[in-house]
């Protein structure tokens, strides 16, 4: 009887990184984007993939959009929240003399 030896083989997967349709100069615009439009730019994307009617590489080229424009909105609120947070902890920091002629000094 002659002894089989299995050899097990490790596979690596690898996730594979998407190639993005969106161009440099396009992210660098929605980069420098306020708030107020990337969020109705991010409507505009949602709507366009809800009404159908795309194909394949027009709704993944409409979420890669979307993706961007959500991380700038997330991006700026974020900074929004943190600049709120520390203009909060500066006034609990001053309240106990406010009204006084400490915080005068």
């Amino acid at each position: 009887m002659a002894e089989e030896t299995i050899i097990e083989e490790q596979e690596t997967v690898e996730t594979p990184q998407a190639a993005s349709s969106l161009t440099q100069e396009e992210r660098d615009a929605i980069a420098q984007m306020p708030y107020e439009e990337a969020r109705d730019k991010l409507i505009q994307a949602v709507r366009a993939l809800e009404n159908g009617g795309l194909s394949l590489d027009q709704s993944m080229r409409q979420w890669e959009i979307g993706e961007a424009l959500a991380q700038r909105a997330q991006s700026v609120l974020a900074s929004v929240r943190a600049r709120l947070d520390a203009a909060q902890q500066e006034q609990a920091a001053t309240a106990d003399t406010a009204g006084t002629q400490a915080n005068l000094q």
